[in-house]
């Protein structure tokens, strides 16, 4: 599949998982350069850019929080050489693990304002800074990176959900007003078998969770980043040319049996 050639990308939180997996495709379907945003893993993030130019695309780190709205301008600067941006996928973002959420005292306020900027306020700064180069091409796309737990609630906790939740109200506001050249879906991933969840979680609550995952979902999956990768990039792309506003969950069937799923 060639559905990116000559396209110009830009991937937050790039350094590993859905946004590595994000950033390789692309480039693996002929995109022309691919920006790969970091907040720390800076190693890692190298590691994908290597990846990226591997696949046969130019690969440009850029470092910075998409919390800060200075961090997001410049991150966006950096395809400004290339006169447009052709594709965002803004994948960026942060939980705290409470997976019992009854205990209320597991969360504070502090928690859901560090979730909220990143997982909400962060996506709105980054189209925001890349507004004019996205404006720039023929119907660019933006990709929110959202989460099953956006649609049933259930997740790593009460403020991850809530945050996502609110990630795709912002994405059906935005698809109104930024059409037609700015295209803007949400991709809502399940249990995702990356690293992320080894920030929070044991190695055997993992272990159990995958399992789970496994024996608790009509496919009896436990999905790759590449897995979802794949979503990810139909939305990027001009295969989804005339999609805007929508939600697509991607989680082996895990919605349709949440009510009897838990992470404890």
């Amino acid at each position: 599949m060639r559905d990116f050639d000559g396209k110009v990308v830009v991937v937050t939180g790039a350094s590993t998982g859905l946004g590595a997996a994000l950033a390789v495709g692309a480039a693996a379907r002929g995109a022309k350069a691919v920006i790969v945003n970091y907040a720390h893993s800076k190693a890692e993030a190298e590691a994908t850019a290597e990846a990226v130019r591997a696949a046969g695309a130019e690969a440009v780190l850029a470092q910075g929080d998409v919390s800060d709205d200075a961090q997001c301008r410049a991150i966006a600067a950096l395809a400004a050489p290339y006169g447009r941006i052709d594709a965002l996928a803004n994948n960026a973002g942060v939980t705290k693990f409470a997976p019992a959420h009854g205990d209320l005292d597991a969360l504070d306020r502090a928690d859901f304002e560090r979730l909220y900027a990143i997982n909400v306020v962060g996506p709105f700064q980054m189209l925001r800074a890349a507004r004019s180069l996205l404006e720039a091409g023929e119907r660019a796309s933006v990709l929110m990176v959202s989460s099953v737990a956006a649609v049933t609630g259930i997740g790593s906790s009460v403020a991850y959900a809530a945050s996502k939740g609110a990630l795709n109200t912002m994405t059906l506001s935005l698809a109104r007003v930024l059409g037609p050249k700015i295209r803007i879906n949400a991709l809502c991933p399940g249990f995702i078998d990356t690293p992320w969840h080894e920030k929070g979680l044991s190695p055997q609550v993992i272990e159990a969770l995958r399992e789970r995952t496994r024996q608790g979902t009509p496919l009896q999956a436990v999905s790759t980043a590449e897995d979802i990768a794949d979503a990810g990039l139909f939305f990027l792309s001009d295969a989804s040319r005339h999609v805007t506003g929508e939600t697509l969950l991607v989680d082996a069937g895990l919605h349709l049996g949440f009510g009897s799923f838990s992470m404890r």
